[in-house]
């Protein structure tokens, strides 16, 4: 098939590169525009855009798809199908209609659960032991449009977003190739509305240790925002960010040490306790505990807030 690609982060590299191993055209790719990166904020491009340069391949990055001329640069590429994964604009239903057999996304969520922009961080956050990828068919929704094909598996115990999302555009990659080998016979589900729920923009203040929640939501919390942006704590009148815990009997003041040395921090919540074992202040690295309090005095009785 002749397919327009539109995706922007790492999470949409997998899928554009197995497309184009599975023998499909690609005419085009859409993608975010440079955005600033690193401590000396240069223009950066997007994950998928350097994949595409790298592969030769046409690569647009328009601000918005309501603009005349963008939509003229879709027809122009004379596609079957686009294929959307991550790619951060709203198709309007202008675009829907421009592929010969419409567009299908990518998304890391067996839908209706977890709509929206993070399906990942909220799964994990949530406690879910269940996720997947849902190849759907766009319509003018968020992640509102029928489901063509659905692939589960499992949340590890252990699992952070970095880890979770790695697996998931694998999974994904394989599952468009797929769908769009089938794509004749899929029957599309339509989704159950009273099931759905929205997977929220993840912001800053969504990652602050509130230490008054019990200790396996604290937990969850860690990995959820693992690597990004960090679960952090304030030590005084400095930022702390908590990379890898687990829940742990113990009572205290939330938010008071209980214990710390060379196997860990252990913290006082509303209910239960965290065991902290690696940790990163402002400006350094992630660090194991026993190297953290090396430069920190943390003792039982310490606060964090």
């Amino acid at each position: 098939m002749r397919i327009i690609y539109a995706g922007t982060p790492p999470f949409a590299v997998p899928a554009l590169e197995a497309l184009r191993a599975a023998g499909h055209d690609v005419p085009l790719v859409l993608t975010q525009p440079d955005r600033p990166a690193g401590r000396g904020l240069k223009l950066t491009p997007s994950a998928v855009a350097q994949a595409a340069t790298h592969a030769a391949l046409r690569v647009e990055k328009p601000k918005t798809l309501r603009a005349p001329e963008s939509q003229q640069l879709l027809r122009e590429a004379d596609a079957d199908v686009m294929v959307v994964a991550a790619y951060g604009l709203i198709l309007p239903a202008e675009v829907l209609a421009i592929p010969r057999l419409g567009c299908l996304n990518i998304h890391a969520s067996l839908l209706p659960r977890w709509r929206g922009a993070a399906p990942i961080h909220r799964a994990i956050l949530a406690g879910d032991t269940l996720t997947g990828i849902s190849i759907m068919q766009m319509d003018a929704g968020l992640d509102t449009g029928p489901v063509l094909l659905e692939k589960p598996m499992p949340i590890d115990d252990d699992a952070t977003t970095g880890g979770l999302t790695t697996t998931l555009a694998a999974l994904g990659a394989a599952a468009v190739v797929e769908a769009l080998e089938r794509l004749p016979s899929l029957d599309p589900r339509p989704q159950d509305e009273t099931r759905a729920t929205y997977a929220a923009k993840i912001s800053r203040d969504d990652a602050r240790i509130d230490w008054s929640a019990a200790s396996d939501a604290i937990a969850r919390q860690v990995r959820a925002f693992d690597p990004q942006p960090g679960a952090e704590a304030r030590l005084g009148e400095e930022a702390v960010k908590i990379w890898r815990a687990r829940p742990v009997s113990g009572q205290g003041t939330p938010g008071e040490v209980l214990s710390s040395g060379a196997d860990g921090i252990v913290i006082a919540c509303g209910s239960g306790a965290l065991a902290v074992s690696i940790l990163q202040r402002a400006g350094g690295r992630r660090l194991p505990a026993a190297e953290f309090l090396r430069g920190h005095s943390l003792e039982a009785g310490a606060r964090l807030l």
